[in-house]
């Protein structure tokens, strides 16, 4: 079965309540509308109802059974903006202010439970969602980093079919510091068994195996993976491990040893965005991996972020994805 159909499968048999703050993209409102009616999730849609009823209108959509809301009129947007306030530490009159917009409403929403998760990005720069999303949704405990991973599915794989990656970070983060790479590794091993039911081996990679080259590149690695042992001491995790060193094992052999991660690693942890980027980049060309991502993760709950370009099917995968994230 497609990795996208499973996310669908889970995501149905416990939906989610995610909402949706572009209300005003057609794309949003036809993939909400599949959603509901595929049981993926229930869509919250931020807007000024009668116009996201018009233009559903337009389009031939039934929007029976889904929630709209305005956040201008709505009568919670005094208390977000008493919540919002008191966690930026601002006056109230700003904070309501900042709240009005569909986007930081939409996440103070998820802050404040009236939703479980938050897609957007259609109508929004990436930027802006991972700031709104900070201010409003804040981070996981014991992190404070956003970042990104990609799901990566390469076929025949040393033999093995379909096999499955998380390649983190490869969309946000251009030069992490150590710290920062530790608490992706986290996110990243977090999601590797949330939504993929996988047991986490986490390789930090680099240039250099345990040791075989000298650099404060390295250096930075070997601190990283030493952070993420701190932040989780529960956590398979190993480094600074080469590529080959890390997923082949025949390679780990002869290059580490005493390692439970090396030659058997499913969760890459890049370095920095130049390697996580082109990394995942030249998989997906050069091997006909699929890549399905970027997501988002490090938030205290599920806020994802779409391509400006994103088609209604692409929200509908990270629509399902949102909802496991949400219940995972």
């Amino acid at each position: 079965m497609d990795i996208v159909q499973k996310f669908i499968q889970n995501a149905q048999s416990n939906p989610a309540r995610l909402v949706y703050p572009e209300a005003k993209d057609p794309r949003i409102l036809e993939a909400a509308v599949k959603v509901y009616e595929q049981g993926i999730a229930q869509p919250i849609l931020v807007g000024v109802p009668e116009d996201i009823a018009a233009l559903a209108a337009e389009m031939g959509l039934s929007l029976e059974g889904i929630e709209t809301v305005d956040s201008k009129t709505d009568p919670r947007l005094d208390t977000y903006a008493m919540a919002y306030a008191k966690k930026r530490d601002l006056r109230e009159a700003i904070a309501k202010k900042l709240v009005r917009k569909p986007l930081s409403f939409g996440g103070m929403m998820v802050s404040e439970g009236a939703a479980e998760g938050m897609v957007a990005g259609v109508a929004t720069a990436t930027s802006i969602v991972i700031q709104t999303a900070t201010l409003t949704v804040g981070f996981q405990e014991g992190l404070s980093t956003p970042s990104s991973f990609f799901i990566m599915i390469i076929p025949d794989f040393q033999g093995e079919s379909d096999k499955v990656f998380i390649f983190a970070d490869s969309a946000v983060n251009i030069q992490p510091n150590a710290q920062q790479l530790a608490e992706i590794a986290i996110a990243s091993g977090t999601n590797a068994k949330a939504l993929l039911g996988i047991d986490p081996k986490i390789a930090f990679l680099s240039f250099s195996t345990r040791g075989s080259a000298g650099h404060a590149d390295a250096d930075k690695v070997i601190e990283a993976l030493t952070i993420a042992r701190e932040i989780n001491p529960e956590f398979d995790m190993d480094g600074e491990l080469q590529l080959d060193a890390a997923i082949v094992a025949k390679v780990a052999a002869k290059k580490v040893t005493e390692s439970s991660v090396a030659g058997q690693a499913n969760v890459l942890i890049f370095p920095d965005l130049d390697a996580g980027n082109i990394g995942y980049k030249l998989v997906q060309y050069m091997a006909n991996a699929k890549a399905i991502g970027p997501i988002l993760q490090g938030f205290a709950k599920p806020v994802n972020d779409m391509s400006r370009g994103a088609s209604v099917e692409d929200l509908i995968a990270v629509s399902a994805i949102t909802s496991v994230q949400a219940k995972g």
